[in-house]
Formats: C-alpha cells, sequence, structure tokens
C-alpha cells in the first residue's frame, strides 16, 4: 500500500511557527500564522523528514489513506 502524509490536528500545540515545514526537501509543507501545518500533496514525496522531526508527532506517514 502506498503512504500518504497526515496532519494530526490534536497533536499540533498550533502556538508557533512549525520547525518541520524548513525540514521539506521539496516545499510540500505550508503554515499560515501558527495554524497547524498543509499539505501540498502534489508536491509531497512522502519522504518521512517532517514526521521524523515533529517532537508532538502531529506529522505522521500513514498507510493508505486518501
Amino acid at each position: 500500500m502506498d503512504k500518504r502524509l497526515k496532519v494530526i490536528i490534536e497533536n499540533c500545540p498550533k502556538n508557533h511557527k512549525c520547525p518541520a515545514v524548513k525540514v521539506c526537501p521539496v516545499g510540500a509543507l505550508s503554515q499560515k500564522e501558527n495554524e497547524a501545518p498543509t499539505i501540498d500533496y502534489d508536491k509531497c514525496i512522502k519522504c518521512g523528514k517532517c514526521s521524523n522531526f515533529c517532537p508532538k508527532k502531529a506529522l505522521v506517514l500513514v498507510e493508505g489513506e486518501e
């Protein structure tokens, strides 16, 4: 099954600039103000760098979700 990046809103503190946004090698993550990051699925290469970097586990790679 294919993996897909997912934001788990409940895990994101939404009180700071998300450091994982800068970790993404293809610029697939963006953030408005201090909201949870959003994912551009057309850019995401599912490398897992952001999910490995996020200390709150708000970004995760999941199996087969759309």
